[in-house]
């Protein structure tokens, strides 16, 4: 039988590569990436801008209907927590933040590949079963 698991992506990247990717989410300004992420129609979305999203979503909509709201404020106010997410890209294929076991498996390990004198700090791979995540904090 087949996993109805999905997979995330993610990558922790220098200060300096950071500020690169937020302004160019297909990473064409640092082939060995982009590379990688062409393959399979990748792209990334740094998780500080996510959050940040999210907050004008729900400012603009109501806070009432986004659960976290105040959770991913305190987030994105908090300098120390700020600075860490601003290093931190979730990586969408096909404009999807989940996805495929085959997919995430191989993306995995060809940016494994990538860690070192790179950018490139870490990769760190999730996935949707809930006893394997954090839930959300109550309010």
């Amino acid at each position: 039988m087949a996993s109805t698991l999905q997979f995330q992506l993610r990558i922790t990247v220098s200060p300096e590569l950071a500020s690169a990717l937020r302004a160019d989410a297909a990473a064409t300004s640092y082939e060995p990436l982009a590379s990688v992420l062409r393959k399979d129609g990748a792209t990334l979305k740094c998780q500080f801008d996510a959050f940040a999203d999210y907050v004008s979503e729900a400012e603009r909509l109501g806070i009432d209907q986004f659960p976290l709201y105040q959770w991913t404020r305190d987030t994105i106010e908090n300098p120390e927590k700020k600075a860490r997410y601003l290093r931190s890209f979730t990586v969408y294929v096909n404009g999807q933040e989940v996805y495929d076991k085959d997919v995430a498996d191989r993306m995995h390990g060809e940016l494994l590949a990538l860690v070192g004198e790179t950018g490139i700090e870490s990769v760190s791979r999730f996935d949707t079963n809930p006893a394997n995540n954090p839930q959300p904090p109550r309010r």
